[in-house]
């Protein structure tokens, strides 16, 4: 459809784009134009009166004619499905009619805002590569941190001819570096496991709660919104000790040498070097053999995840 005979309008490629019109636009077609220039070329002849009185007739033809115009194009813009209710997008409405009149039109390219989901991709992107370089400079601390330790750990253990024995670092490193150990002792296999290791400090701590209780609400202290007793507590802290990975310190290593009757040596390059169970420490054990004690190193930078106990035996 298009505008017939003086509008010489097409509609073509306009389906699609739905710009409400706007009143205030100017309608002319280059044949208004030249019909106005016409007709003010006709008042221009005659005698001053003649032309005034024809100047005043031409402007009203004109303004009719012009409000005839916009009516036909309000009507055929109505007709292809364009609202005339919305004054809002008057740009792409001028850029529509100059277009239906043979103007040529320069279209601007928008600015395409960022949507919030690209803002989102944005902030996420950006908190990401924070947190990575963050773990990158947490490992590189780590790494730092673990070789001094190491390197301040070698220097005191290599004069005294020991070395260390890696642990798997399973949450039973504590248990499984006193099963080494007690197997070095032996000179064969220990007599007992990591988990019969576990299960015995739990029943000597049980047995024994007056003694453990006082350092065990230094470490553990009482939650205002636990309805549990100290008993249950206590208990539950037991249960785990048995049952779980948990990882042990200094209340299993307490309980440890006391179960097995032996000194227990702990060296470590971050903190000075603590001895436990000193009542039970020999220079000969019964057997006729060396010192019997049980020596272990910590590690506080072993690993991201945690402290860290292993084996030292004697190189």
């Amino acid at each position: 459809m298009g505008f017939k005979n003086k509008s010489c309008h097409s509609t073509e490629g306009t389906k699609g784009h739905r710009s409400p019109p706007n009143a205030d636009v100017k309608y002319q077609t280059p044949w208004c134009k030249d019909k106005e220039t016409e007709m003010k070329k006709a008042a221009a002849k005659g005698s001053k009166a003649e032309q005034k009185a024809k100047k005043k007739q031409v402007e009203e033809e004109i303004s009719r004619l012009s409000a005839k115009l916009k009516e036909k194009h309000a009507e055929e813009l109505a007709s292809l499905g364009y609202s005339t209710s919305n004054g809002t997008e008057k740009a792409k409405l001028d850029n529509l009619v100059k277009a239906i009149a043979g103007v040529s039109v320069t279209s601007q390219p928008d600015q395409a805002k960022p949507s919030k989901s690209s803002k989102r991709r944005d902030k996420r992107a950006q908190q990401d590569a924070a947190r990575e370089q963050r773990i990158q400079e947490e490992q590189s601390n780590l790494v730092s941190d673990r070789l001094i330790e190491n390197e301040k750990l070698a220097k005191k253990l290599e004069p005294l001819g020991l070395t260390i024995n890696e642990i798997k670092p399973d949450g039973h490193c504590l248990y499984r570096a006193i099963q080494d150990q007690l197997a070095h002792l032996s000179g064969g296999s220990s007599p007992y496991t990591y988990q019969e290791l576990r299960e015995m400090v739990a029943a000597y701590m049980r047995k024994h709660a007056s003694d453990f209780l006082p350092f065990f609400l230094s470490e553990n202290p009482v939650d205002g919104d636990s309805g549990d007793s100290l008993a249950e507590r206590f208990e539950n802290y037991c249960k785990e000790v048995e049952s779980t990975a948990a990882w042990g310190g200094q209340l299993e290593l307490g309980a440890l040498t006391h179960c097995l009757k032996k000194c227990i040596m702990i060296y470590s390059g971050s903190f000075p070097d603590v001895e436990m169970g000193k009542e039970y420490k020999s220079d000969r054990s019964s057997t006729g053999s060396s010192d019997s004690s049980i020596m272990l190193s910590y590690h506080k930078h072993a690993f991201g995840l945690g402290e860290h106990y292993n084996s030292v035996v004697r190189i």
